[in-house]
């Protein structure tokens, strides 16, 4: 496809959804609970689906593409923000969060503590607009978050405005990600014009990070900012603290982002691995990170009860989830021969056991090879792993992988591509209505991905023949 046409091929795309967001998005007043069905019998139905299945599919197939052929980093970022201004001035898409956003902020602004109550407790004056399931739930969010959320209510005492200002943020996270990617894909010997088409020419950036105004924007910024950072100055203590801090004000939006902390150590050596180096020299970045994340948290006058929070999420059951979809598939099984059991505690507490040997085993390999490219798979499996799974929290892994990976591209873009797909303007999401097939077939995706890493660790340790020489 000839470049200027894939420009406005996607800009096209993306002013369909933009229309799409206006005539069926996450409006306040828009009705919850929508079945796919009662979109389409909905004013403006077809139209709306039309509108949103060609709009993404224009933007996802532009994006896919051109994943390895970008020709420059200049033509990537003026396409980016080409696509993104019909969505800047658009009512928020696929999703409602930015409600709970400003309700959970109305409820620290009003002097409670979000940690301990739902948004139901102050009431919220904008309650109606937030998904019934997160009402009464405590905010699964840093503290950081919580003081943004705060300040944004207390300044516009509105829910539009509080929606603005959040979703600045979230602009602001995805031009951070633009300054510092580049930096990164250097220090890595990636073409930055590869990592930032493949971060942020996705259809999940203009979607769900800027029309959505999903703060993981920010937090994805804070997160790659840190890494740039540290690898920029290994071995020197100035610049490992300051890369620290960006790591604690990343976890001070999501806590998830501290996955990637033992990793940035390993980087921040300026030498071989040896343990004194990695106390010495590593530990900047591990005191940066814990600090910054303790100091956010007394400075907002919380305690930690955002870590019982992002339980919360196993509330929402979803097969795109592998633990939570063989759950579902365990149940479904059973069901067939008259027994009616919960299997999601087990297999979604298995699910974490697995998270952590694999999280501790990636680090260990990460001491001798590439420790970036092996945080970018601490993502990535916290991401699959996890109870829950947002089509945005892909974003998480892509950013890191995108700029570290001299390998092939594919896998995490194919994810990218299709979880686009899995949420309707409204924020309705499709995985709730297609339990069957859906998690059968993610149940056997799991069980053909395992049997192929138990197959290539087989192959790693198997010795290589040497065939004698001949007399």
């Amino acid at each position: 496809m000839p470049f200027p046409l894939a420009r406005w091929t996607g800009l096209a795309g993306s002013t369909m959804l933009a229309v799409a967001a206006f005539l069926g998005g996450a409006l306040p007043s828009s009705p919850h609970g929508l079945t796919p069905v009662g979109i389409w019998q909905g004013p403006n139905g077809p139209l709306l689906i039309a509108l949103w299945v060609v709009g993404l599919g224009l933007m996802a197939g532009v994006w896919w593409t051109l994943r390895d052929r970008v020709p420059s980093t200049r033509w990537a970022l003026a396409t980016i923000g080409l696509w993104l201004v019909p969505l800047l001035v658009a009512p928020p898409l696929a999703s409602r969060d930015l409600y709970a956003y400003a309700c959970q902020g109305a409820t620290y602004a009003a002097g409670f503590n979000p940690y301990e109550q739902g948004v139901s407790a102050l009431p919220c004056p904008w309650l109606d607009t937030v998904s019934p399931i997160w009402r009464d739930t405590p905010a699964p969010y840093g503290p950081l978050f919580v003081l943004l959320s705060g300040a944004a209510v207390a300044v516009t005492d509105s829910l539009v405005g509080s929606i603005v200002l959040f979703r600045v943020l979230a602009v602001a996270g995805v031009g951070l990600v633009a300054a510092v990617l580049p930096v990164l894909a250097r220090r890595c010997g990636v073409a930055p014009e590869r990592a930032l088409w493949l971060t942020l020419g996705s259809p999940l950036v203009g979607v769900h990070l800027v029309s959505g105004g999903h703060n993981d924007a920010l937090m994805v910024g804070l997160l790659v900012a840190g890494l740039a950072v540290v690898v920029s100055r290994p071995g020197r203590p100035g610049p490992l603290l300051a890369g620290g801090v960006l790591f604690g004000l990343a976890a001070g939006i999501k806590v998830t982002a501290l996955v990637v902390v033992p990793f940035a150590a390993l980087a921040a050596l300026a030498g071989t691995y040896s343990l004194r180096r990695l106390v010495r020299e590593g530990g900047w970045v591990v005191g940066g990170a814990v600090g910054t994340v303790v100091g956010l948290t007394l400075a907002a006058g919380l305690n930690f009860g955002w870590i019982s929070g992002l339980q919360q999420g196993g509330l929402a059951i979803a097969w795109t989830s592998p633990p939570t979809a063989v759950g579902q598939t365990a149940g479904y099984v059973a069901a067939l021969f008259g027994a009616d059991i919960d299997a999601l505690p087990v297999t979604r507490a298995i699910g974490m056991v697995v998270l952590a040997v694999l999280l501790v085993w990636l680090w260990w390999r990460a001491r001798t090879r590439d420790p970036l490219w092996h945080a970018g798979l601490a993502l990535a499996a916290t991401v699959a792993l996890a109870p829950l799974f947002h089509p945005w929290y892909w974003l998480w892994p892509m950013a890191v992988l995108a700029a570290t990976t001299h390998r092939t591209t594919r896998w995490f873009a194919l994810v990218a591509l299709i979880s686009s797909f899995l949420v309707l303007p409204d924020g309705t999401g499709l995985p709730r209505f297609t339990k069957m097939p859906g998690a059968p077939l993610m149940t056997l995706l799991v069980i053909v991905v395992a049997v192929w890493l138990v197959r290539s660790a087989r192959a790693g340790r198997r010795p290589t023949t040497v065939a004698p020489a001949a007399d």
